[in-house]
């Protein structure tokens, strides 16, 4: 282990291990990154978190953090310029993290989930997406009119939403935050954090992120 700089265990296309990376970028500091396949998860992501869900950051002094709000406030707490903390108690994000999420989980596997359809599925999530447009009506961001934690705790998931059917999500009676969305994916900052690596194995030359 790299004793000056934390290690965060991640995948790339988990929504918990994106808003993570996200904080990490926008605070300014780097980490040691060890990309996970999760079918093989290695012995040392098992060995400091029995858990074993990425994001996972094993900080210098040991310290472990394996929630991915926690893991943002650490870096956020090192670094926030444009004052992203004042939004980490919004509600809107512990609803997207329990009801909303589960909704997603039986939208984009709906064949596991036989008991309802996937368009009752949908319209359970879309229950929270009505929530964000009516937000997105009053300010450009979720909370006001600048970025924070709860847009960037939210959108991973949002995507992960719109990944289901994006044809019905363009067309669908969200247009704020469609716009939300859409420039979150083209944005800089997640584009940086999408980049692709090898799954990381013992003995690998550290990867430094970002």
């Amino acid at each position: 282990m790299n004793n000056t700089l934390a290690i965060l265990y991640s995948f790339r296309r988990c929504p918990y291990a994106m808003r993570a990376r996200l904080a990490i970028v926008y605070s300014g500091l780097e980490v040691e990154l060890r990309e996970v396949e999760l079918k093989h998860k290695p012995e040392e992501l098992l060995r400091v978190s029995p858990k074993a869900t990425v994001p996972v950051l094993h900080c210098p002094d040991g310290h472990i953090i394996d929630e991915s709000r926690d893991i943002m406030t650490w870096a956020l707490q090192q670094n926030d310029p444009d004052g992203w903390l004042e939004s980490i108690e919004h509600p809107l994000i512990d609803e997207s993290d329990d009801s909303f999420k589960k909704s997603l989980d039986c939208y984009k596997y709906a064949d596991r989930f036989p008991e309802y359809s996937q368009v009752y599925y949908r319209k359970k999530g879309e229950l929270f997406l009505e929530k964000l447009e009516k937000s997105l009506e009053k300010h450009k961001f979720i909370q006001n009119n600048h970025l924070s934690f709860v847009d960037m705790a939210i959108f991973p998931f949002i995507r992960q939403f719109y990944f289901v059917n994006p044809s019905w999500f363009e067309f669908a009676p969200y247009p704020y935050l469609n716009a939300w969305l859409q420039a979150h994916l083209s944005s800089n900052i997640f584009l940086s954090i999408m980049q692709k690596y090898p799954a990381w194995q013992a003995g690998d030359k550290a990867t430094i992120f970002p």
